[in-house]
């Protein structure tokens, strides 16, 4: 079934369940408990074209600030890292060797099909690191396990973005530090440029590359409803953590978040 179909089947089921409690996905609004199936279908059906069209659609600035991102983490040899919605293991990449034989990097996902690629893509590159499915609102580590915990662009697909920062707090040592590297707020300068590349140009590059429109739409509409960047911070802060700051990126079209457990 195409996205679309899941999409409008999923959006009548909430129409006529009369449920209250809902959420956003994109711009349109469903049951909270629907949110989880849709994000899962939209990477079921871009995960095999996901990093050719992450090059395509950026322009291969996604590395710079993914490299940017893991510079801000300051690893160190021996350290225990969690990365979640690792997909195909960029982020894993760029630590693995940060921390040396020494330490680990655990490559997770809630998506099985992100999860397989990035897996075997992994293993394709020699790199051995634990994979392990899980949701990030709800993480099966114990507490104070990780030095580290990272996200990068999955935190807009989390449905209670606030439980997610909150089990990163949770499973993070005293003195660890967590990053959230995200799509975010242009500046003023940028951001009616951005919009129409965002609405004209990525659903058409989805057609062509993925075979599927309606999932870059989506993806473009879900970096619209994702917190900005001070609201960001001051859910970070809300949680528990300390010493948060963030840096934008592109003119703010993506910002790397950085806060502590220091308690």
């Amino acid at each position: 079934m195409s996205t679309s179909r899941v999409w409008k089947k999923q959006e009548r089921r909430v129409a006529s369940s009369g449920q209250k409690s809902t959420t956003h996905f994109g711009f349109k609004t469903v049951a909270e408990e629907e949110k989880q199936s849709l994000v899962r279908g939209v990477f079921d059906s871009v995960a095999s074209k996901y990093d050719v069209m992450n090059d395509v659609m950026s322009g291969g600035l996604h590395r710079i600030w993914k490299r940017f991102a893991v510079d801000q983490l300051q690893l160190r040899a021996g350290e225990k890292v969690l990365d979640l919605a690792s997909g195909t293991g960029d982020l894993i990449r760029l630590m693995n060797p940060l921390v040396g034989d020494s330490g680990v990097v655990v490559h997770t996902d809630i998506n099985m099909a992100m999860l397989a690629e990035g897996r075997n893509r992994l293993l394709d590159e020699g790199v051995l690191t634990p994979t392990t499915q899980c949701n990030a609102e709800a993480l099966p580590f114990a507490d104070k396990s990780f030095d580290a915990v990272t996200i990068a662009f999955g935190l807009r697909n989390v449905t209670h973005k606030e439980k997610a920062l909150a089990e990163m707090h949770r499973v993070l040592r005293v003195g660890g530090r967590a990053l959230v590297l995200e799509f975010s707020q242009p500046n003023s300068l940028l951001k009616a440029p951005y919009d129409w590349y965002s609405f004209n140009v990525l659903p058409r590059m989805g057609a062509r590359i993925a075979g599927d429109p309606e999932s870059y739409r989506y993806l473009a509409e879900s970096i619209r409803m994702h917190p900005k960047q001070q609201a960001l911070k001051a859910m970070f802060e809300a949680v528990g953590f300390s010493r948060v700051d963030f840096h934008n990126l592109t003119g703010g079209i993506v910002a790397v978040h950085r806060g502590y457990r220091l308690n």
